[in-house]
């Protein structure tokens, strides 16, 4: 029941549009274009600059404001509420979104990567590191996203999913330095959970560093803290 409930939900994303332009196409064009555009100084060569910050943007698009807006809706339309009623357990469809989550997310990281190797990115260090990142930014999002869509209306998620996404990306550390900021604005920046997950993966495939105990920290404190918060406001209906 969860295999067919996480099919669905992969299909449900894929067939569309907007998820599909949310979770590949334009995480494709942030790389391609900031890859080959020079519009900012960055340190080093721009693809390997770029290109671990962009799979961090695939990951929160997915796990975070993808799934945040889905979820939302399917609350608002009552489709959680007639699963909920379905010999899949509540817990099962929770698994089932999870596993439809890490497979997209799957799909999103081989073809960046593919696009940033055809465009010379030369990662570096333990992949190991940088899946330990991710599956701890994932689980970071995603309890963000059911603490969103589990307490907003539908359009009020729509629309500050969307606006998280925007701040996340220009404040996130992907395309701009962080280091660009003000100290005091970089003193909380360095907080948030993209710029951890940015952060970390460009110390691994960039640089070949070991496992950033810092940032996971930070995504770990982020998750723990809003799947609590998820699971004790989320409402079925």
């Amino acid at each position: 029941m969860v295999r067919a409930q996480a099919g669905a939900e992969i299909r449900a994303v894929l067939r569309n549009g907007e998820q599909l332009l949310l979770t590949l196409i334009i995480p494709v064009l942030v790389l391609a274009g900031f890859a080959a555009i020079p519009l900012l100084e960055v340190p080093g060569r721009r693809v390997d600059f770029i290109a671990p910050g962009v799979l961090a943007l695939a990951v929160m698009s997915t796990a975070f404001t993808g799934q945040a807006i889905a979820t939302g809706f399917e609350r608002r339309y009552g489709v959680l509420k007639r699963l909920g009623a379905t010999p899949l357990p509540r817990s099962g469809l929770l698994l089932a979104k999870t596993l439809a989550v890490v497979a997209v997310e799957a799909l999103q990281i081989a073809v960046l990567a593919a696009v940033a190797l055809a465009l010379g990115w030369r990662p570096q260090g333990d992949p190991l590191w940088a899946l330990v990142l991710v599956l701890a930014g994932t689980a970071a999002f995603s309890g963000l996203a059911l603490l969103m869509a589990g307490t907003l209306r539908a359009e009020a998620t729509l629309a500050a999913a969307n606006l998280v996404y925007l701040v996340m990306l220009g404040l996130g550390g992907v395309v701009v330095p962080v280091s660009a900021f003000p100290h005091a604005l970089r003193v909380l920046v360095e907080l948030l959970p993209i710029t951890a997950l940015t952060g970390g993966l460009r110390a691994v495939l960039a640089h070949g560093a070991g496992l950033p105990v810092r940032e996971l920290l930070v995504l770990l404190a982020w998750a723990v803290a809003t799947i609590a918060l998820a699971a004790r406001t989320f409402r079925w209906e």
